[in-house]
């Protein structure tokens, strides 16, 4: 597993916060770690996910990674 904080611009309350986690955790072999407001951490196995689609989970959430 691969540890990774993604830096997530847009985001500004709880409501936030949740929608990103939720994108994320629909991707198979990810792990949330933590969700904050302008960042996620998350474990992923980088055999079953990559960092494009980390990115586009955050981007379906309405944010970007900076």
């Amino acid at each position: 597993m691969k540890n990774e904080e993604l830096k997530i611009t847009g985001m500004t309350c709880g409501h936030c916060v949740m929608s990103v986690r939720k994108e994320l955790s629909k991707l198979p072999g990810v792990e949330v770690r933590d969700v904050r407001i302008g960042s996620a951490l998350v474990a992923y196995d980088e055999a079953i996910v990559s960092g494009a689609q980390l990115k586009s989970a955050v981007e379906d959430a309405g944010f970007a990674v900076a």
